[in-house]
């Protein structure tokens, strides 16, 4: 698990998130949702290092993140960032084969070629391995980078966005992924994402946010709530359920 404790930003004097609490379970996916500028990515962003932290503290399995050596935390936690630009030419199986660094320092072996093959597989692109990125459309690309992040094979997830851009067909195949690395895995799979309804049908827990704080974190059902939306996103909300799920109404004429 990965507990977050009174985690705080500032820039130019102003928090960007302040005071944050929260709990990544292995086994589950958490989605991490509000408004722009809530907070979410730098959020996500202190919660592997990437961005420093003012105050609080980062506990991932029983260490402080602090603690944890960067080539050993390469190897258990990944991270996929909202901006991918790959400015050289690569086929998606090279791409996917980067996922292996932290383990093979570039030197492939036969288990590593194994995890490839295998990231490949659940995200379904095998037939498309030997393509170039340029030669993809903006979905597949998606797919062959988070593909990536899977063959890095690590206990913990983080993706920042990864719906951005996407058709429908593709969110749902992008998530249904991500529910499966959780639920048949046991990675804890964390996911920033704008799309309410994604995150009510593929999240076991939501962490709602808006202005840097933590509004209302806990299982779906607990956050998914009318007050809790409208509070949020400061319009009126419809909230209904569908075969189990939490459906959120929010259409205004």
């Amino acid at each position: 698990m990965i507990k977050l404790t009174g985690l705080s930003k500032q820039y130019g004097g102003q928090f960007v998130v302040k005071d944050a609490d929260a709990l990544f379970p292995k086994g589950e996916v958490t989605s991490i949702i509000g408004p722009n500028g809530a907070g979410k990515s730098t959020l996500l962003s202190m919660a592997s290092r990437l961005t420093e932290s003012d105050a609080g503290e980062v506990v991932i399995g029983d260490r402080l993140l602090a603690q944890w050596d960067t080539k050993e935390l390469a190897k258990r936690l990944s991270v996929l960032r909202q901006s991918n630009n790959i400015n050289m030419r690569f086929t998606v199986r090279e791409l996917v084969s980067f996922g292996r660094f932290p383990h093979s320092q570039g030197r492939l072996t036969e288990e590593d070629e194994r995890v490839i093959d295998q990231a490949l597989e659940h995200l379904g692109i095998v037939e498309i391995q030997d393509k170039y990125l340029d030669q993809l459309s903006g979905g597949q690309r998606q797919m062959a980078f988070i593909a990536m992040v899977v063959a890095q094979d690590t206990e913990y997830v983080f993706l920042d966005e990864p719906l951005n851009n996407l058709d429908i067909k593709h969110s749902v195949e992008i998530m249904s992924v991500l529910k499966r690395l959780a639920h048949e895995l046991n990675k804890a799979v964390v996911i920033v994402i704008h799309d309410i309804n994604f995150a009510s049908c593929y999240s076991d827990n939501i962490v709602a946010m808006k202005k840097g704080e933590v509004i209302k974190a806990g299982k779906v059902d607990e956050v998914i709530q009318k007050e809790v939306m409208e509070a949020i996103y400061e319009i009126a909300f419809d909230v209904r359920e569908i075969d189990g799920v939490k459906v959120c109404l929010y259409y205004r004429g």
